[in-house]
């Protein structure tokens, strides 16, 4: 138990960070790369608006001018566009661009800016985008593109180069993703050492509950036994009567009771020691299937029972005897007047066991709560049907000591059916063929 807690524990909080780092990282990297595409367009754009170069001079927004020299011979004003687009800007900028009359003919191509792209291949990316039917702006290979409408029906296609940035973004994406995993790693590392600690209380209160299910189911034994006895001694002396009986009703409650939360109780331990033994599955089921007949029958009942013969499992008889006779208990208790109840046995991929019952109403939600101890889907009928809210949790633990599992199913809104499966490589049968 307290292992499965520590488990939980850090994957919850592993899964937490996880989630947060690829949150963060996603974020980070998409912010990233909207600045690139978003400083490729607005250098696009001006590029654009003049033609395919850079201007001598641009109002925007009346930002603070700046002047470059170059070698004495002359100077030309700059204006600071953005804070990422300065007097360098020219310098440092890869770019294109062919210009194209109406019938897509090459009027002029400026590869000046660039040295990895010759007047050829610019005219072949040029004319690819063109008959391409592209959008005006998008990305072709690793350029971002521009195409701009003259009034006198030319096109300009501009071309500027983002390799580098987007090598830049690749290594940011890399390093936060390292940084991300190294992160995780360290985290995982701290919380499995710390998580002790932060379930202790939780382990200790699991502690102290078993504890008080162990003593009670132990301390009950006595005084059911001495009340048994002298239920004995009165029916020999004055014979029975409807008291003697109803006293009798409830004993039995209270031992199956007492056997649940003792069977829980030993389920719950980690160390618990069950022999296992080669046993024919088929005959126990049948026998705690048939034990059932008379009920059917007081009730009317449509009981039907499909257990074929042979089937043979390791594991515990006793427990299984005891899940079976839980689910087809659970079966009557909660089936419909004059309804039905189905029990099969069937193999295939697995070993399945199910009890099917016909009921008014089926709870609404996850099914999976009707395994919870001491749940119970109506405390009415529970009070009538004289249900405890245990009895399909130990038909669970039970399940799961044998390596199995146990699911509750809606067949229609009338129908629920309780499958419990079991590995198939346990069979006799299975072992023999290996």
């Amino acid at each position: 138990m307290v292992n499965k807690l520590r488990k939980k524990f850090v994957i919850t909080a592993i899964l937490s960070l996880l989630l947060i780092l690829v949150t963060m990282i996603g974020i980070i990297n998409a912010i990233n790369m909207h600045q690139v595409v978003s400083d490729a367009d607005n250098m696009l754009a001006i590029l654009s608006s003049n033609n395919g170069y850079f201007p001598a001079k641009i109002l925007y927004n009346k930002a603070p001018k700046v002047t470059f020299s170059k070698n004495n011979t002359g100077s030309f004003d700059w204006d600071v566009i953005n804070s990422n687009h300065s007097t360098e800007s020219p310098f440092q900028t890869r770019y294109f661009w062919v210009k194209m009359d109406s019938y897509a003919n090459t009027i002029r191509i400026n590869t000046v800016h660039i040295a990895s792209v010759s007047h050829d291949i610019a005219e072949e990316y040029a004319k690819d985008l063109y008959f391409s039917n592209s959008r005006k702006l998008g990305f072709y290979h690793s350029y971002r593109y521009l195409i701009s409408d003259a009034e006198d029906g030319t096109k300009l296609l501009l071309f500027l180069d983002l390799s580098t940035a987007i090598i830049n973004a690749k290594h940011l994406m890399i390093q936060s993703l390292a940084i991300g995993v190294l992160a995780l790693i360290a985290m995982f590392i701290l919380v499995f050492l710390f998580s002790g600690q932060a379930v202790a209380p939780a382990v200790e209160s699991l502690e102290k509950q078993k504890r008080f299910i162990t003593d009670a189911g132990h301390e009950l034994k006595t005084p059911l036994a001495v009340i048994s006895a002298n239920i004995d001694v009165l029916e020999l002396e004055q014979g029975k009567n409807e008291w003697t009986t109803s006293i009798r009703n409830q004993l039995k409650r209270m031992n199956s009771l007492v056997k649940n939360m003792l069977t829980l109780s030993r389920m719950d331990e980690e160390r618990m020691h069950v022999v296992f033994t080669d046993f024919d599955l088929s005959e126990t089921l049948k026998d705690a299937a048939v034990s059932f007949e008379p009920i059917a029958e007081a009730q009317e009942k449509n009981y039907k029972i499909d257990i074929p013969d042979g089937i043979h499992i390791v594991g515990n008889k006793s427990s299984m005897n005891q899940l079976a006779c839980l689910l087809i208990d659970n079966a009557f208790k909660y089936s419909s007047s004059y309804g039905s109840i189905h029990v099969l046995l069937s193999v295939n991929k697995h070993i399945v066991f199910e009890v099917s019952n016909t009921c008014d109403t089926i709870p609404y939600g996850n099914l999976d709560r009707l395994f919870d101890r001491f749940y119970r889907a109506d405390l009415s009928r529970s009070r009538e049907t004289g249900g405890y809210g245990i009895g399909l949790s130990v038909a669970r633990a039970i399940a799961t000591s044998h390596s199995g599992t146990i699911e509750a199913l809606r067949d229609g809104d009338k129908i629920i059916r309780f499958v419990v499966t079991l590995p198939k490589q346990q069979t006799k049968n299975t072992q023999k063929n290996k």
